[in-house]
C-alpha cells in the first residue's frame, strides 16, 4: 500500500529540560532514548503508549520549528517505487543508512516542494505497545497526563498548496478528503489541502503559506470527554492554549490547539469519519472558511493562521 502513516515528527526545541517535561508530564509520552545527535544537539526520542515503534516523536535542542518527517512504508519495495515517482517529480532524492536515525533503518531524504523534509524507511526498531499483546488490557493502569495514545497527523504551510497536493497523490498515492479553494470549479486555486492514504481522515494537511513552516502537529485522542479532559490537565499544567475545546467542520474533529515551552504548535484531536478514496472531496470556499476550521465560533482569528515555527 506504500506510506502507511506518518511515522515520526522531528522538532527542535529551544529548552530540553522545559520540552521533556511538557510531552513526557503533560502529555505522556515514553521516552526512549536520549542522545547528541552528530551536530552536538541534544535529542529525546518518544512514543506514546499505543505505538508499538521505537519512536514518533524526536525533539531537537536549538531553536523551534520542523526538522523533518520520516513515513512508514508497508514493504521494502515501496522505497524504491517512492524514489521514483519523486525523481519524476522533479525531486532530489538522497539514500540514507541504516542507524542515520536511532533505531531506523535504510531508506531515503528529500525536501518536498514546500521545503519540508521527509524520509521515507520501512524498517524500525519494534518496542511493543505499553499492553502487549497477549490478552491486552484497554490502556495502562498508570497513564501519565493526559496519556495520547498516538502522533496522529500534521499541518504544514506552502506557497502552493495545490503542487503539494498533486506532489503527495502522484509520489505517496494520498488522496485528499478535503478541500479550501477558490470555488466550486475543478480548476480553482487550492488554498489548503487535507490529505490521506488510508481511512485515516488526514495524515498530512498543507495551508497556503511561507515555505517549510509548521503549523502544528497533532496526537490521538479516543472522543470529546478525553477532548475536555486533555484541556483541564493543560491548565492545570499552565500550557498556553490556543484555540478549543471545539470541533472542526473541516474533518469533523474534536480539537484543542495548544504550544509546547518552545512555542511549537500541537493539537489533541478525536473524531472525524472514515476516509474512502471513492468518497468526493468536501470543498469549502473562502468566506466559509471560519466555520470549516472552527464550527462553532465561525471565524478565525488571525493568529492562528500566522503564528508558525
Amino acid at each position: 500500500m506504500g506510506v502507511m502513516r506518518l511515522g515520526y515528527a522531528h522538532v527542535r526545541v529551544t529548552d530540553m529540560a522545559e520540552a521533556k517535561d511538557h510531552y513526557a508530564n503533560t502529555m505522556g509520552l515514553y521516552e526512549t532514548l536520549s542522545d547528541v545527535s552528530p551536530e552536538g544537539a541534544n535529542r529525546t526520542f518518544y512514543k506514546a503508549w499505543d505505538e508499538w515503534d521505537h519512536h514518533s516523536v524526536v525533539l531537537e535542542e536549538g531553536g523551534v520549528g520542523l526538522v523533518k518527517y520520516g513515513w512508514k512504508v508497508q514493504y521494502e519495495s515501496d522505497i524504491d517505487d517512492i524514489e521514483r515517482k519523486a525523481q519524476t517529480f522533479g525531486v532530489t532524492v538522497e539514500r540514507m543508512s541504516k542507524g542515520e536515525n536511532p533505531e531506523i533503518g535504510d531508506g531515503i531524504r528529500f525536501t518536498t516542494p514546500s521545503d519540508h523534509v521527509f524520509e521515507v524507511y520501512h524498517d524500525a526498531t519494534l518496542i511493543g505497545t505499553e499492553v502487549g499483546t497477549h490478552n491486552p488490557d484497554a490502556f495502562p493502569r498508570h497513564l501519565v497526563g493526559v496519556g495520547v495514545p498516538a502522533l496522529d497527523h500534521s499541518l504544514i504551510t506552502a506557497e502552493d498548496p495545490g503542487m503539494m497536493d498533486r506532489f503527495l497523490t502522484e509520489v505517496f498515492d494520498f488522496y485528499a478528503t478535503e478541500r479550501v479553494q477558490t470555488s466550486l470549479d475543478d480548476d480553482a486555486d487550492i488554498i489548503a489541502t487535507w490529505m490521506t492514504s488510508n481511512n485515516q481522515i488526514h495524515q498530512l494537511a498543507v495551508l497556503a503559506g511561507p515555505q517549510g513552516k509548521l503549523h502544528h502537529f497533532a496526537f490521538r485522542l479516543g472522543d470529546w470527554t478525553e477532548v475536555g479532559r486533555a484541556a483541564d490537565l493543560f491548565s492545570m499544567d499552565d500550557v498556553p492554549i490556543d484555540v478549543g475545546p471545539t470541533r472542526h467542520g473541516i474533518t469533523r474533529g474534536q480539537t484543542v490547539y495548544f504550544f509546547d515551552p518552545s512555542g511549537n504548535r500541537n493539537e489533541v484531536f478525536a473524531g472525524g469519519y472514515l476516509a474512502y478514496p471513492d468518497r468526493p472531496v468536501s470543498v469549502w470556499t473562502p468566506e466559509k472558511l471560519g466555520k470549516g476550521v472552527f464550527y462553532h465560533a465561525r471565524e478565525l482569528n488571525d493568529a492562528f493562521t500566522s503564528v508558525l515555527t
